[in-house]
């Protein structure tokens, strides 16, 4: 046999192997779900693991689309991201409105937001991926995620320290567009809204090709799958700062008596199981089912680790991507496509506020050799 095709061999043996403990880290979760006879929690995590492998597969982010926007004024992949809102919105803006025991991500518009939705942006461009890239490229076996990922989670910890004291600052009360006009009413106007802002985003560059529509449109299928099973909209980030925190109180830190997670929902969590949080558990199902995707297209190995700027610039990027999705209420999943999915105001608030964070960040990227 020649070296090359030994080499090759070997590549198939290890994504075969890679994709069996794919699977098998899959069913264990399922079986330990079924076990407390938490069923919707199962059908739950294999929406997020269809989530990973349909991100990873098709490469679907929002990282690069806004920096497309910025400096090309190519704005179809941020008009592809606005269309899995759109999607969402059709399931979730009614059925909050209509359905007992469901909600949107609704936030209120001020000071915290802009802050947070910035300090994303920034982070976002440096470390090279949002939170679900984060998860889908940790997952298809990218050394830089895996350095991202961590500080995310530390980022994450810290902004709920901080978020406390920044709801004191200048804000305008939540505006849910459902609430406000009714539900068929609520749709009308978030769907109004994400158009003209894709009418915006298409002015001057091309639009969005017929494959890429079609994954938006399947991932906000995905999303308002997720929603009718856990009662809210997907969620990324809070996932990501719960791990942090299970880790920091493990270390002997008194996470617990922080204001933030002596709060009810925060505070069930931290006592809870990783796999009893539904954002919690769909973080695992995506990275699970990228590395699944990954590893079946032969594309887990052979990615080499950033050089010593890359290293840094994943680890202030996370920083700043856990702490900014504290303070601005969530991601491009939670804020922006859950909130504007959800007709709350916050979530067009975000996409404003990111921008400079963005802008920013672009201009760093060179002296981190990105």
């Amino acid at each position: 046999m020649s070296s090359v095709a030994y080499a090759a061999r070997r590549r198939w043996r290890g994504d075969k192997i890679v994709l069996a403990a794919a699977a098998s880290g899959m069913l264990v979760v399922a079986a330990l779900l079924v076990r407390t006879g938490a069923w919707s929690s199962v059908a739950l995590f294999g929406v997020a693991a269809a989530l990973g492998w349909v991100f990873l597969t098709a490469s679907f982010g929002y990282t690069g689309a806004f920096r497309n926007w910025l400096a090309r004024g190519d704005g179809s992949g941020l008009a592809a991201g606005l269309l899995v809102a759109a999607v969402a919105a059709l399931v979730i803006v009614p059925v909050s409105a209509l359905v007992g025991g469901y909600g949107g991500f609704v936030a209120p518009l001020g000071l915290p937001a802009v802050v947070g939705a910035a300090l994303f942006g920034l982070g976002m461009q440096l470390g090279n991926g949002c939170a679900s890239g984060t998860l889908y490229a940790a997952g298809g076996g990218s050394p830089r995620m895996w350095v991202v990922l961590p500080f995310f989670c530390l980022g994450g910890v810290l902004g709920t320290l901080m978020l406390p004291a920044a709801l004191s600052w200048p804000t305008l009360p939540a505006v849910a567009l459902g609430a406000l006009l009714g539900p068929w009413g609520g749709l009308a106007a978030t769907l109004a809204l994400v158009g003209a802002l894709c009418l915006v985003l298409l002015r001057r560059g091309p639009l969005p090709d017929l494959a890429r529509l079609r994954v938006a449109a399947l991932i906000g299928t995905l999303a308002a799958a997720a929603f009718l099973l856990s009662g809210q909209p997907w969620g990324v980030t809070i996932g990501l700062t719960l791990w942090g925190a299970k880790v920091a109180a493990a270390l002997g830190f008194p996470i617990a008596q922080a204001t933030f997670w002596a709060w009810d929902g925060p505070r069930q969590a931290l006592a809870g199981s990783v796999l009893a949080h539904d954002s919690s558990l769909m973080d695992i199902g995506m990275i699970l089912g990228a590395t699944a995707a990954a590893s079946w297209r032969g594309s887990f190995r052979g990615q080499a680790w950033p050089p010593a700027r890359g290293v840094a610039a994943a680890a202030v990027g996370g920083l700043l991507m856990g702490v900014g999705a504290r303070l601005g209420f969530g991601c491009n999943i939670g804020a922006l496509v859950g909130g504007i999915a959800s007709g709350s105001l916050h979530g067009f608030l975000w996409f404003i506020a990111v921008l400079p964070g963005c802008w920013l960040g672009m201009r760093l990227r060179p002296w981190f050799r990105l």
